[in-house]
């Protein structure tokens, strides 16, 4: 018999246009070894246009738990928050549709949230991929070269307290005490709503023990769109929380900023572009090093030149991204 004081689950999955992947993303959370009576899964869809509807619906017709529920916005903080509106548990467990977790997901999440000292947690990111440029990127994005400062992508710790985790499961008064998500946040805003969880004096975990794998943009166009938009939207982060910048997020955009500066300056200083081309040998040479303690572990040396394509492509991304944002930003009364 079910242990009544077991505290409730709401999984909130926003999902939009995830037709090859919903079946078994979904099929991992209704698998979970926790108890199917303290625990409801609700799937906020974007107005799918590939499908990803129709399979809901029949997962709804067929399991219980499943509630499906639409999302005009189509955008993912509204799907979270509407989501959260109509979660009946004391408990909230994001789970995105491009994510496959563990079958002791939620219950190792409902486990750290009991401790008493958290009211955030999430494990790892452990990345994988489908195809070339997808294996590649699940390399590099596990990488500190390619990701710089965000352990939850690549730390080997058994857990640790830190600024923003993956994916993450509340408390429900949480979001009772410090709001939804914030809206105006296309991207980023985990880390926004992170930001005033860890200010109103709460703290984030990220532990070893809740597991699951992350499927990567499988083309380099993909992954240039995806990171363009976290350097565009981080922006908007530090315009409503200027504390909030930590050091490494500005090792891409002084990158960006290095490249097209001497890049200009070399038309007419010959120097300039002698410190170009070192500084692209320099990058060259650690993004190789990085690049070969991957692939090497991975068993997969033929990944190497992928796997360097995909270190420039997230950091001149996210670069310029950024100065784009913050050209925006200095323009725009929004």
């Amino acid at each position: 018999m079910t242990d009544p004081t077991l505290p409730f689950v709401s999984v909130v999955m926003p999902v939009r246009n995830e037709a090859s992947f919903i079946s078994e993303s979904l099929g991992a959370v209704l698998a979970q070894d926790y108890p199917p009576d303290r625990m409801e899964v609700i799937v906020v869809d974007g107005d799918s246009t590939d499908g990803t509807l129709k399979i809901l619906e029949q997962h709804q017709g067929s399991e219980p738990a499943v509630i499906v529920l639409r999302n005009p916005a189509r955008i993912v903080p509204s799907a979270l928050n509407i989501g959260i509106r109509n979660a009946h548990g004391e408990i909230v467990v994001r789970v995105d549709g491009h994510v496959i977790i563990a079958s002791d997901y939620v219950r190792k999440c409902v486990e750290s949230l009991q401790r008493g000292d958290v009211e955030n947690v999430g494990g790892p990111m452990r990345p994988r991929g489908k195809g070339y440029f997808g294996r590649a990127a699940a390399l590099a994005t596990s990488s500190p070269f390619g990701i710089g400062g965000s352990k939850f992508h690549y730390s080997e710790k058994e857990e640790f307290f830190t600024d923003t985790v993956y994916l993450g499961a509340y408390r429900r008064e949480v979001f009772d005490r410090i709001g939804l998500f914030d809206e105006k946040f296309i991207c980023n805003q985990d880390y926004e709503l992170n930001y005033r969880l860890r200010a109103a004096g709460g703290r984030v975990l990220c532990t070893a023990k809740i597991r699951s794998l992350y499927y990567c943009r499988e083309s380099l166009s993909a992954l240039w769109r995806q990171y363009f938009s976290y350097g565009l939207w981080k922006t908007r982060t530090l315009k409503k929380h200027p504390r909030s910048l930590q050091p490494r997020q500005l090792a891409a955009p002084t990158m960006v900023l290095g490249i097209l500066a001497l890049g200009s300056l070399g038309f007419f200083f010959q120097p300039a572009r002698y410190l170009l081309a070192l500084g692209a040998i320099l990058y060259l040479g650690l993004g190789i090093a990085f690049g070969l303690a991957k692939v090497l572990v991975a068993a997969e040396p033929g990944l190497l030149p992928g796997v360097v394509l995909t270190f420039l492509t997230i950091h001149l991304a996210w670069g310029l991204g950024f100065w784009v944002g913050i050209f925006k930003a200095l323009f725009s009364r929004g």
